[in-house]
């Protein structure tokens, strides 16, 4: 975190440091990016692990065209489906972004709820192995609940911590666990929490009264539907989706995969992904609230953009010069 935080840069380039904008999806994080940025002279660094993917759209809430041609944006459609995506790739294509924005004299604004990149980015990648392919396919052979209860069994504390509903995750961390013979929970890099910390004051998480926030996810859920979601995952299909399994564990698209091949009818299937969303949402919440060192900004329902940001652009940590 020194390295990021501490740098070389003079006092009076102190807002070219990196800002860190963080919450649960819904909440309102990216039109306070792209008004903070228009403020400061900002560019985005989405950080969302669907998002890297080309073709996840609408499922991802993606900036619009107008959205970037307002405001540059790093980190979307980086990736093809056919290819995997990871935090360490994220760490390295954000740190040439962050070097290109700060070359130009504005300052880069993290912007998504994706926990595992920001600590990734703030903290380093620890000292896990890298994946080895052949253990990688016999894990994923393995069922769930099974991969599960090895987890619980070694590392208990990874197990308490893991997201449950993410084979992804889990996969990683028992093969980890066999790789090293080490848990999985000691060999991940720390995320300072201490409240008082520099970066406390650069990273700005949001979050909403509970009732506040899933009305709001229930309404995004609604327009993804009506803008295309089926369509275009039905196509995604015939570009390889069913094949990559990091893009397949997106909410939304996995719900509508399963709809495509007969599984449950639409109306169920929207209110499984409101449902799935929310709990999504909740999760990312603990993240943040257990590896914070954030700046807590609770939003109202009857609060604009504007008002938001003046209570941002309060909370920053430097001067901001005339643009």
């Amino acid at each position: 975190m020194a390295s990021l935080l501490e740098t070389t840069l003079p006092v009076a380039l102190d807002h070219l440091r990196p800002l860190f904008l963080a919450g649960p999806t819904a909440v309102g994080k990216s039109a306070l990016a792209l008004g903070l940025a228009e403020k400061i002279g900002g560019e985005i660094i989405s950080v969302d692990s669907m998002a890297v993917y080309r073709g996840l759209d609408l499922g991802t809430a993606k900036p619009s065209p107008a959205d970037c041609a307002r405001v540059p944006h790093h980190l979307v459609d980086v990736c093809d489906l056919s290819l995997a995506f990871d935090a360490a790739q994220f760490v390295r294509l954000a740190g040439k972004a962050v070097a290109e924005i700060q070359s130009r004299g504005r300052t880069p604004i993290f912007c998504g709820g994706t926990g595992l990149y920001f600590q990734a980015f703030l903290a380093g990648l620890g000292d896990a192995p890298a994946t080895r392919p052949e253990l990688r396919s016999e894990l994923e052979a393995v069922p769930l609940p099974v991969l599960l209860q090895e987890l619980g069994e070694r590392d208990p504390q990874a197990y308490a911590q893991i997201d449950k509903n993410n084979p992804r995750r889990v996969i990683r961390a028992v093969e980890v666990i066999r790789l090293t013979g080490k848990k999985f929970s000691e060999q991940r890099a720390p995320w300072k929490t201490d409240a008082e910390s520099p970066l406390s004051r650069r990273f700005l998480a949001f979050t909403r009264a509970p009732e506040d926030l899933h009305a709001r996810i229930n309404v995004r859920v609604d327009q993804m539907f009506r803008a295309g979601l089926v369509a275009e995952t039905s196509q995604l299909l015939n570009c390889g989706l069913a094949d990559n399994k990091f893009a397949m564990q997106a909410i939304g698209y996995r719900q509508v995969v399963e709809h495509l091949r007969g599984e449950r009818g639409l109306a169920d299937t929207i209110e499984l992904v409101k449902i799935r969303t929310r709990q999504f949402a909740k999760r990312q919440l603990t993240w943040f609230r257990r590896y914070g060192g954030c700046a807590w900004i609770t939003l109202s329902s009857g609060e604009t953009v504007a008002g938001t940001l003046a209570k941002v652009m309060s909370s920053l940590p430097f001067e901001k010069p005339g643009r």
